[in-house]
Parts: C-alpha cells; structure tokens; sequence
C-alpha cells in the first residue's frame, strides 16, 4: 500500500512542478536560469544508475535468484536489462525528441524506481525477466535524456569536462552501489532493491535543482543526417565495452583459478574503477592534445597490452599493470564517445542519437558474455580480446583516414 501511494504522490509531484515550470517559461519568455551545482550533481547522479541498474543485485544474487523462483537463470538478472536498453534504445530516442529531454528523464526516473524496487513483489521467469526487461527500457531513457541535458547547458569545452565527469559517475556509481548492495544482501535479500528508489530521489532533486534547458531555434534543426558520422562512434563504444566487460566478466573466474578470494577479486574489480575515474579526468586534456580519433586508438591500445598482460601474465604484479590498462582503456573512451555524439548531432535529433549509442554500449555489455565460447582456456580467451582491441585500432585508424580525405577540399 505504501508504495502504490508513494507512487501516486510522485507522478502528482511530476505534474504539479511541470506546470509551475511551464507557466515560469511562459513569464519569462524563452530564457531559463542555468544551471547551478546542485543540478550539475542530479546529472552526475543520475549518470550512476546506468551501471547500477545490474550491479547492485550481484552480491546477493545467489540468494535472490532462488527467492524470486528463476535460480536457473540467475545471470539473465543481470544481463537482461542491457538487453531492454538495445530493444527499447529507438522508442527512447523518439520520446525524447518528440517531448524534450526533461520531461524523459522525470518519467525515466519514475520508471526506474516502479520497475527497479517493483521486482521484489514478482515472481516466476516471465514475471520477472518483463519486469528486467522493461527496466532496460527505463534506463535507455534516462541514460539518454541526462546527457542530453547535459548537452543542452554546457557547450565547448565546459560540455567536453562535464560528460568526463559524467564518465567518473558512471564508474564511481559501480564501485559504491556494488558495496552497499553487498552490504544490503547481508541483511535480506529484498533489500538490495531498495536501491533502485533512488531514481525516485534523484526525481525529486531533478524537480528541485534542474530547470528546463532552452527549446531549439528552427533555424537549428538539422537539414543533413549524421549518421555517416556517427556510425564509427557508435562502433568504437560497442567495441569499447566488448573489450572492458570481456576482462570484468573472466578476471573472476581467473582469481578463483589462482586460488584467490572473492573480497580480493572485488578488490581488484574497484580499483580498475578508480583507475577509469582518474582516465576519465584526464581524457578531455588527452582529446585537446590528440584530437578525438587518436585518443581512441590510444584507448584501444591500452586494452590490446592489458589482455595480452593477462593471457601471459605469470606474477600478480603483471595483472596489477594490466588492470592499470584495462581501466585507462575505458576511462579514455565511454566519455569519449559520449560527446563525439553530442558534438556531431544537431539539437533537433540529439536525443536520437544519444539513445542510438546506449544501444550501442549495451549490446557491447551483452555481447562480451558471447567471448567466452572462444576455444581453449582463458589465456585463450584473452588473446581474442586482445586481437578484438587491435583490429579495433585499424577500424578506428581507417575510418579517419576516410573522413579526412572525404573533408579534403577538391582541387
């Protein structure tokens, strides 16, 4: 009862401020105030749920599998919702563009908390995988409509250090909620879905903190598509996310084989998060010096010598480097791709796109699991990843070369 009521009150809430929001516009004409720190961190903030969405289950979900009656599809929990980010990524897009990306992300957020926390009242495979399914959906939404909105109040260089923070979120979110979600799991396996509510929190401080961004001018809407463009990018992230989730999803099974404890590999998986925190600061001085084509080859060049540091490493001290490797490679390259897509998309398609490279990045996270059926050992397993990553430097090295001689002016 109480969160059927708790939900009823939200979408007033949501009604209430976007009627206040319109008739403030309406009284001011087309300007809006900008936005201050506290909007700035809601952003930040909801950029943590992208990742948290499967992660803050994964430490109890050999408890919660069994009690929500699918224990024999138990990394479907997890994985399902990458899958409704991929199917539900089109009908994102358009629901942002056609209702602006404010009003998506409210209702995004709305969403992400009913059918988050909602699954622990679901039971049986059906039920249950809907209910992940639909919330890849959610996330496709928000996902898309907070870099947009990021998008719309920053421009240039303050938009290029805003979506690496947004980057440093994403895995600071991972590090976080994967320990509090632990923490959750010790004491029922119910309440790790209690996290999902802050969607719900980060709605409310969205209604508070972040005002709306100001509506395109027609002279703004794009006449050309870009996805000529945008393509290439969209590759680099499914790419990028191949190589990272290919290492997060064999790094476990590798300690276990050296005999080697859960808390050590959990150890092990944050401190290549903070080590993609700290590439994600540094990425956009990195994209200023080498331009945004060369800062992906260097991405992928750290994946290619962290692969390869795991297939042979015989010390722990080599997988240490590797790690170091493996999060520079992503550090460098999801924010990265973030505002390539940004840059090259008018104001008019913008939530499109956006949502196009969820799609990307999630099928990205749902096709690694596909790496482990390469023949042979892990070591195997590994140099495939490494040779992914290399051809990945040649694809990123030819499509420049193709658009800087398609950009040549003819003579």
């Amino acid at each position: 009862m109480f969160y059927s009521a708790a939900t009823l009150v939200i979408v007033h809430a949501i009604r209430i401020m976007d009627t206040q929001t319109n008739m403030r516009i309406s009284s001011k004409g087309d300007s809006v105030a900008e936005l201050r720190n506290a909007g700035a961190f809601t952003l930040l903030g909801v950029a943590c749920l992208t990742i948290m969405v499967g992660c803050v289950i994964v430490p109890g979900l050999s408890e919660i599998a069994p009690a929500l009656g699918v224990s024999h599809a138990a990394s479907w929990l997890v994985t399902v919702p990458s899958l409704g980010v991929v199917v539900f990524g089109p009908l994102a897009g358009r629901l942002i563009d056609r209702f602006g990306a404010w009003h998506s992300l409210a209702w995004g957020l709305f969403l992400y908390g009913v059918l988050g926390a909602g699954g622990v009242f679901l039971h049986g495979f059906y039920a249950i995988m809907l209910d992940r399914l639909l919330l890849g959906g959610a996330t496709a939404i928000v996902m898309s409509a907070g870099t947009g909105l990021i998008s719309s109040f920053y421009q240039d260089d303050a938009r290029l250090k805003m979506i690496a923070r947004q980057g440093m979120s994403i895995e600071l979110g991972g590090v976080i909620f994967l320990f509090i979600g632990g923490i959750l799991a010790t004491l029922s396996w119910r309440w790790p879905f209690l996290l999902y509510l802050m969607g719900w929190v980060l709605l409310l401080m969205q209604l508070r903190f972040v005002p709306h961004p100001v509506a395109p001018q027609k002279s703004e809407v794009a006449k050309t598509p870009v996805s000529g463009v945008l393509k290439p990018v969209y590759m680099a992230a499914l790419l990028s996310m191949v190589s990272f989730f290919t290492a997060i999803i064999l790094i476990p099974e590798y300690f276990h084989q050296q005999g080697i404890g859960a808390a050590e590999t959990g150890y092990f998986l944050s401190f290549i998060s903070l080590i993609a925190v700290i590439a994600a600061a540094v990425m956009p001085e990195v994209m200023k010096q080498l331009g945004g084509h060369r800062t992906l080859i260097i991405a992928f060049v750290c994946y290619l010598a962290a692969h390869l540091m795991f297939s042979f490493a015989a010390a722990l001290p080599i997988f240490m480097l590797g790690g170091v490797l493996l999060g520079c490679g992503f550090g460098l390259s999801i924010p990265l791709v973030n505002h390539m897509t940004v840059d090259h998309s008018e104001e008019a398609v913008r939530g499109r796109n956006l949502a196009y490279l969820a799609m990307a990045i999630f099928s990205g996270q749902f096709l690694s699991s596909f790496m482990v059926f390469i023949p042979g050992n892990i070591s195997w397993i590994f140099s495939g990843a490494a040779l992914l990553a290399g051809l990945s430097c040649a694809f990123i090295w030819f499509t420049q070369r193709k658009q800087s001689s398609e950009n040549m002016p003819s003579t």
